[in-house]
């Protein structure tokens, strides 16, 4: 081959490159732009004011197609169905509680990911922000505001892979003294102490004293509930295959996902009393992959897939005592927090 022709087939192949990399910028441009096109049926959305001390109202992150898309947001909470207030902040997962937020982000850089954890108070305004070593996961805020906890994948994309790693921090929003890592906490196990590289946990709840919590540890491929106090960075197994657990308003239960089938992602919702230990299934019979937030001391609230969509969730309820039936609380929404 001549060097003028090897010339030729190069310049044709850089063309060839440069066309379908045009093509897929276009292409994720316009999808991009899909998502960002109201869905005609679809709720109403629009910019207002929203604040975390409002009282009566459900924040959330809206999921439905728009420019308000992942926005956190606000609806009455007697009227979920109502239209939604949006408040131009956008998480991946969120939580609220007496003010104090705590908005995790995931935004695509030249490399990697942009993952960071915002504490915001309780206009919106970021009061400190955080890197996050991986994609969010779970976020919650103890009942006083003090204390904010998040999870975050740095191995695996899902609970259900076969294999994963997470990184769980707390943080005290009075000093802003953050625990990078659980990891560094001592592990009684059923009243022994336990040390094993695979130690995982996840899913952290907070008591209303701001120092006892509860979360999910994975180790030897099982996973245990544990009781932890922030003073004494120490936890302690409670019972097994709990994950995900959430604190009912009262302290006496455990809304939690229990894995139905072993190795499998798939999970039933249960309530367990922590005095007695007495696990009660809910009426929800699809696999949940959520962390429950309750409503109030009768009703846990949860993300579905929503049917038929990829990518998006609805938010669903159901009586936190195993009777009744799963009732359809907001479409197109994720991360619920009742203010």
């Amino acid at each position: 081959m001549t060097a003028k022709r090897r010339l030729l087939v190069l310049a044709t192949a850089v063309l060839l490159l440069a066309g379908l990399g045009l093509g897929l910028v276009l292409h994720a441009a316009d999808r991009a732009d899909q998502k960002n096109r109201p869905q005609a049926g679809g709720p109403s959305v629009s910019a207002g004011r929203v604040g975390l001390t409002q009282p009566g109202k459900l924040a959330f992150l809206n999921g439905a197609r728009g420019p308000h898309l992942t926005d956190l947001a606000t609806v009455p909470a007697t009227d979920p169905a109502g239209g939604r207030t949006a408040s131009g902040v956008k998480c991946q997962r969120f939580y609220a509680a007496a003010g104090t937020g705590v908005c995790l982000q995931s935004t695509p850089g030249a490399l990697a990911q942009n993952n960071r954890a915002l504490i915001l108070d309780a206009n919106l305004k970021t009061e400190r922000s955080f890197p996050l070593a991986g994609t969010p996961s779970r976020a919650r805020v103890s009942p006083s505001g003090h204390l904010a906890a998040w999870t975050v994948f740095v191995g695996g994309e899902s609970y259900g892979s076969a294999f994963f790693s997470t990184r769980t921090a707390i943080l005290d929003t009075r000093t802003w003294q953050l625990t990078a890592n659980l990891e560094e906490f001592s592990i009684l196990m059923e009243g022994r102490k336990h040390h094993a590289v695979d130690v995982n946990f996840w899913g952290v709840t907070f008591a209303a004293d701001d120092d006892t919590f509860y979360a999910t540890l994975g180790t030897g491929g099982k996973t245990y509930l544990v009781k932890g106090s922030v003073s004494r960075r120490s936890v302690a197994t409670v019972t097994q295959n709990v994950e995900c657990p959430s604190l009912s308003p009262d302290g006496t239960r455990i809304a939690y996902k229990k894995r139905a089938l072993r190795g499998a992602a798939l999970w039933r919702e249960y309530v367990l009393d922590l005095r007695t230990l007495r696990e009660t299934p809910l009426a929800e019979h699809h696999s949940v992959d959520d962390q429950a937030t309750w409503l109030d001391d009768r009703t846990v609230a949860y993300a579905l897939p929503t049917e038929g969509a990829v990518g998006t969730t609805d938010l669903w309820s159901v009586p936190a005592d195993g009777t009744g039936a799963p009732h359809l609380l907001i479409p197109g929404a994720s991360s619920p927090a009742p203010l």
